[in-house]
């Protein structure tokens, strides 16, 4: 049986070495290449410096464990470095705000780039419920917002904050367009204000003319009329109250007198309380109609 062997000139006899049989074909082909006949291409030196400083960067990178960095900067550099951001679905967030928890350096590699680190720093901001952050080949970057809805304005003390239904605090208030929001005040207000905006919106025009609700206590309510007038709810059944009062002004014109507040606590009574110009000129008729009386007894 034919066998190639090591050497081509062993002597008869001689024993040799015996390729496998699948090394006899490529052996056969490098016995017939001389390398005098051998032309390196052209610029055959700079692609063995740059294959040599590749592989360098390469070794270092695994070994220093700074693969990432080598990845991000590589692929940067051939075509693959984040150019574009397209934000949609914010209202109150800054596409500023959005670009900076990004954290784009101008070289940043699409490669790289971690999408679900970039969700949650996005994530942290006030407004923002969630993100999705989505690559688009070769070199934009898509972000969705959504976006926490604003329900009111929540007072206590002197800090102003948005709150979401459920009375969790958004933000500090700055924005002059969320001054139409309810304005409710007090320690527990927040959360309670939901069902009660809603009870009050329900009766009549009532919920119109509202520009405060005011916890008190954290047990009951009062309300603040656009007028200044103040009406003063029971901690029980103020559903019964808000109708009662609605009934006195549509019979009475209660709103549109001179008075500063409406009391409802009693049950049995409804207590009204003037303003000072109208509790003088009230005063001041007793003392007349008094005084007449007296001048009319002596006659």
């Amino acid at each position: 049986m034919f066998a190639l062997t090591s050497g081509r000139g062993s002597r008869a006899g001689e024993a040799g070495f015996v390729l496998p049989r699948w090394l006899r074909r490529p052996a056969r082909l490098v016995q017939r290449v001389r390398i005098g006949d051998f032309e390196a291409p052209p610029f055959a030196a700079t692609m063995a410096t740059a294959f040599l400083f590749a592989a360098t960067g390469l070794y270092g990178g695994l070994q220093g464990g700074h693969m990432d960095e080598v990845v991000q900067a590589t692929t940067a550099r051939i075509g693959f470095a984040i150019g574009d951001v397209k934000i949609a679905g914010n209202v109150e967030t800054s596409e500023i705000d959005v670009l900076q928890q990004i954290g784009l350096d101008g070289w940043t590699s699409m490669v790289g780039f971690d999408v679900s680190e970039a969700r949650q720093r996005i994530a942290e901001l006030p407004w923002v419920e969630s993100a999705t952050v989505r690559k688009v080949y070769p070199d934009t970057l898509e972000v969705i917002l959504r976006e926490r809805k604003p329900f009111a304005i929540w007072q206590q003390g002197s800090q102003l904050s948005v709150i979401e239904r459920d009375g969790s605090i958004i933000a500090p208030f700055t924005n002059p367009r969320h001054a139409s929001l309810p304005l409710v005040l007090g320690v527990g207000a927040n959360e309670a204000a939901l069902g009660f905006i809603r009870k009050v919106g329900g009766v009549g025009e009532l919920g119109d003319r509202v520009r405060a609700y005011i916890r008190v206590a954290d047990r009951r309510w009062d309300l603040r009329l656009d007028n200044g007038i103040t009406i003063k709810l029971p901690e029980r059944e103020p559903d019964e109250a808000l109708a009662a009062v609605v009934r006195l002004n549509a019979q009475y014109q209660l709103f549109d007198r001179d008075i500063k507040a409406v009391d409802l606590r009693l049950d049995d009574r409804v207590t009204v309380g003037l303003t000072e110009d109208a509790a003088e000129k009230r005063n001041a008729v007793i003392e007349q109609h008094l005084a007449a009386r007296k001048k009319g007894a002596r006659i």
